[in-house]
């Protein structure tokens, strides 16, 4: 971590130490029930949304977290009324053309995982744009999962190897789970370390089902417009207190340290 950003980091407590996860994923709910609670219009939750994302990449930025990977759109979301849908993938596109000059001077990457099949050709081209221009950024990694569900995933994998065990060129005994990481969505990065979830619901909601295998799950109450800094400490100091063996027994695991990811502030 810059001195930059420990100053930062130092200004917002004091004598709280907590470890930040490399990789965190979130799935954004609550935005409907906000806008229930507050008398306002779906669509009206879903901006609030938008905003709450914007304050999670500047406080994710702040405190060192490399890969943000969003649930933006489920394959599921589909089923929702048709006019929430247009407006959810009408918000998303405006948010992409508004803040994509921001999010590319700060040097984010982004990059999209999902099925593109259901989409628009405009939305399919905005997002080819959007990868294009921030291929060469080296800050940030901005993962939004779009018309995404862990099970396609794992199904588009399977279709791979079935083609290639069908043409001849490998064996169903050459196929492993390494192979499969390699062909998943996420494909070379890193897994995540954490996945919060707003809204109250304790459930992945077919969200990166092999991916997360071993991923640190918190869920909290808060629904997503409301979810701010303080929030956002509280995961990752109920993170530093997990213990994360990978199957294995404590003794194995203490050569593997995290003060490289550990925060003081």
């Amino acid at each position: 971590m810059n001195l930059d950003i420990k100053k930062k980091v130092d200004a917002v407590e004091s004598e709280t130490v907590f470890s930040v996860p490399n990789h965190l994923a979130v799935i954004m709910d609550g935005n409907s029930r906000w806008a229930e609670k507050e008398n306002l219009s779906r669509s009206e939750g879903h901006r609030a949304g938008a905003e709450s994302v914007r304050r999670l990449l500047k406080n994710c930025k702040t405190y060192g977290v490399e890969i943000l990977t969003l649930f933006v759109f489920s394959s599921e979301n589909w089923h929702r009324p048709q006019k929430e849908v247009r407006g959810l993938l009408a918000l998303l596109v405006r948010y992409l053309r508004n803040d994509l000059p921001t999010l590319h001077e700060e040097r984010v990457s982004i990059r999209f995982i999902g099925s593109r099949n259901r989409l628009s050709p405009g939305i399919r081209r905005l997002f080819s744009k959007v990868e294009a221009v921030t291929a060469e950024n080296k800050g940030p990694r901005l993962i939004l999962a779009v018309d995404y569900g862990g099970k396609w995933d794992i199904t588009e994998a399977a279709k791979h190897f079935a083609e290639r065990v069908a043409d001849g060129s490998m064996s169903p005994e050459e196929i492993n789970p390494e192979l499969f990481d390699k062909q998943m969505s996420l494909d070379n990065l890193p897994v995540p370390d954490l996945c919060i979830r707003t809204g109250g619901d304790v459930r992945l909601s077919n969200f990166m089902l092999w991916q997360m295998a071993y991923t640190e799950l918190y869920f909290c109450e808060v629904l997503w417009p409301d979810f701010d800094e303080h929030n956002l400490i509280k995961a990752f100091s109920d993170f530093s207190c997990r213990e994360r063996r990978f199957g294995m027994r404590k003794s194995a695991r203490m050569s593997i340290s995290m003060e490289e990811s550990r925060v003081p502030i």
